[in-house]
């Protein structure tokens, strides 16, 4: 294979966040090379919700729509007390004037994957399955790494090796990163079944039984529902369950007659985060810097950037689990008043559904403490994602994947140099009352990041901030 074609980056995983890795890098004009230890893709999926800050960034990929026909909005909320119907909240599109995909969308991992690699193959990627990696090491300026297949192994060296294979990381355990967390001691079941007795519609449905936890999540295939629960401690030590086994329990709390069952499942639930990270979705980052577009040391930027949104992410979804399935006081309070009489009233306030939608669309993660991050206009400070306008949509230049500045009224003839001196775009945008509201302000800079988020933001009336920032990190757009 000539050097011009050899693979680049190899990706280590074929889970969605290596698929979606290799795909950014291959439309970016980076060839990867993807291998997978398994035979093929997955097909017992835990996972259902994709947030809107991940379809906003598959909105820049061109896949949005995609993933948006293959799952269901979820329009709201339903609890259950023993087979009973206690209470609901309706969402509908809750983020109406923060995202472009202003719902929550359910889709199940598995049927993710599978559009991932259709889409990753008509890029020119295909997975190796069956290919396990089994040593690495790092040579500074190159990675060398050892792969087995059936037929045998190979060693090949690569510019960069991204690990994106999952709890049992061998990328991990080749350079010895630590994974501190714990594994809870309930296990988990999860199946895909037809029933009766409610509506598969498009309600998130879950149980408030004290003892027990239980939720059922509707699929895109007709009248099938999937559901999610902790294993009765009777059942939790035994590895030959099958439905069959859970059967009473869903029933009895969620009222759902089951007539027919399409895969059953269990398995455990960690709740970790690597000491480093490896890599997750390094691709803007990686493409700039294989492509010349960045200097190397914008990689050095990952880690800090993700490892505290990580550990955040991890902390509070434990906190909310264990109140849960408290079954103390705190645990009878969250079941008992707030989810079925205090969460349906709170859901109807605006001022409150703007803030539960930023909460679990992602979309309020910033990276403000990044070496990457310089300066503030407005309340927008670099690191934040930039704000969405509904009119004109300022999200439409971000499909080019580059850096880019956006400017909210006029732009000088000063920024127009130094921004073409670097081959970075200037967006115009009209100044008015929407950019206020959301925070931006009028005639400032946005040095906008291939990922939608801000890098720089400053005054015009001096250029050496933005100067110094592009020098810094040798930016250049395409």
């Amino acid at each position: 294979m000539a050097d011009a074609d050899r693979p680049q980056v190899l990706v280590v995983g074929a889970g969605p966040t290596g698929l979606v890795l290799a795909l950014w890098l291959a439309r970016a004009g980076v060839r990867p090379r993807v291998v997978e230890k398994n035979a093929g893709p997955g097909e017992a999926s835990r996972a259902m919700a994709v947030h809107a800050r991940t379809l906003e960034l598959y909105r820049q990929l061109g896949i949005a729509d995609g993933v948006v026909a293959g799952g269901l909005k979820m329009t709201g909320g339903r609890f259950w007390d023993r087979g009973r119907l206690r209470a609901g909240f309706e969402l509908g599109d809750i983020g109406g004037t923060i995202s472009p995909f202003p719902f929550v969308l359910s889709y199940p991992q598995d049927d993710h994957e599978r559009y991932l690699l259709d889409r990753l193959r008509e890029a020119g990627v295909s997975v190796e399955w069956n290919t396990t990696l089994v040593g690495l090491q790092d040579e500074g300026d190159r990675v060398h790494a050892r792969l087995r297949t059936a037929a045998g192994e190979t060693e090949t060296d690569y510019a960069y090796l991204c690990g994106c294979d999952g709890a049992r990381s061998a990328v991990r355990h080749a350079l010895g990163f630590g994974f501190p967390g714990g594994t809870y001691e309930s296990r988990f079941y999860v199946a895909d079944v037809a029933g009766e007795g409610w509506s598969p519609d498009e309600y998130v449905n879950a149980s408030l039984a004290p003892d027990e936890f239980c939720l059922g999540f509707p699929l895109r295939r007709a009248g099938m529902v999937r559901v999610i629960g902790i294993l009765p401690a009777a059942l939790a030590d035994r590895r030959d369950l099958t439905y069959e086994d859970v059967r009473p329990t869903v029933e009895h709390l969620l009222g759902l007659r089951v007539t027919a069952v399409n895969w059953f499942s269990t398995y455990s639930i960690h709740h970790r985060v690597a000491e480093r990270f490896d890599a997750v979705n390094l691709a803007w980052k990686l493409a700039a810097v294989v492509g010349g577009k960045a200097a190397p040391a914008v990689l050095d930027s990952y880690e800090p950037e993700r490892i505290r949104f990580a550990r955040t992410l991890v902390a509070s979804t434990d906190r909310l689990f264990s109140f849960v399935i408290d079954p103390g006081l705190r645990g009878w309070f969250l079941r008992r008043v707030w989810m079925p009489r205090v969460m349906p009233l709170a859901a109807k306030v605006p001022a409150v559904r703007r803030a539960m939608f930023r909460l679990i669309s992602q979309t309020r993660i910033e990276y403000r403490p990044s070496p990457l991050s310089i300066g503030a206009a407005g309340r927008v400070h670099a690191g934040d994602r930039l704000p969405w306008l509904v009119s004109p949509d300022n999200f439409a230049p971000l499909v080019a994947r580059d850096w880019q500045v956006h400017v909210y009224g006029a732009v000088g003839p000063a920024l127009r140099e130094v921004a073409a001196g670097a081959n970075v775009p200037v967006h115009a945008f009209p100044w008015g009352a929407a950019a206020r509201k959301v925070g931006l302000s009028q005639d400032a800079i946005y040095l906008v990041r291939p990922d939608g988020y801000v890098g720089f933001a400053g005054r015009q009336n001096t250029m050496g901030g933005l100067k110094s920032y592009l020098s810094r990190w040798t930016i250049r757009g395409r």
